[in-house]
């Protein structure tokens, strides 16, 4: 009689062992697909980001080069348009960055705020000087990124 009890309890046991570790690798599984996803949906929204910037950093480079060479109203507010139309366009990827992964939100809130600053420069040297600014923390960004990114070792 022991026999068979303990060949019954080894059986339910043995089953519940094997229940609960394909549990345990279903979630394992499901975390995997939801790292993979928001990975995805980070590089998604930095690439966004990036190109949303380079847009921007064209539009007020075209913007203040009318306003310092003293272009016609209509010029400039054709102009002013177009860059509030790629500012707004940085909004949205930004938040997405800095939500998917805190450790780029600041330095893709520096990137944009480079962006930005292209506005009122006092001079053309004044322009390129903040324009390159601009590149470098995007450059600045997008190294961030591909550090926290990167596969741990």
């Amino acid at each position: 009689m022991w026999p068979s009890i303990i060949a019954v309890a080894g059986t339910l046991l043995g089953g519940a062992l094997t229940g609960l570790l394909q549990i345990k690798s279903a979630r394992i599984a499901q975390r995997a697909v939801r790292a993979d996803q928001r990975a995805e949906a980070l590089r998604r929204a930095l690439g966004e980001l990036v190109a949303a910037l380079g847009d921007h950093r064209r539009a007020m480079w075209h913007r203040e080069v009318l306003r310092l060479d003293g272009a016609s109203e209509a010029a400039l507010d054709a102009a002013r348009t177009a860059s509030r139309g790629t500012r707004s366009a940085v909004t949205s990827p930004l938040v997405a960055v800095s939500v998917l992964d805190q450790s780029l939100a600041e330095p893709a809130r520096q990137a944009a705020l480079a962006a930005f600053d292209l506005r009122d420069a006092t001079d053309r040297r004044d322009l390129a000087a903040r324009r390159e600014t601009a590149i470098e923390a995007t450059d600045a960004l997008v190294a961030a990124a591909g550090r926290a990114m990167a596969p741990p070792r």
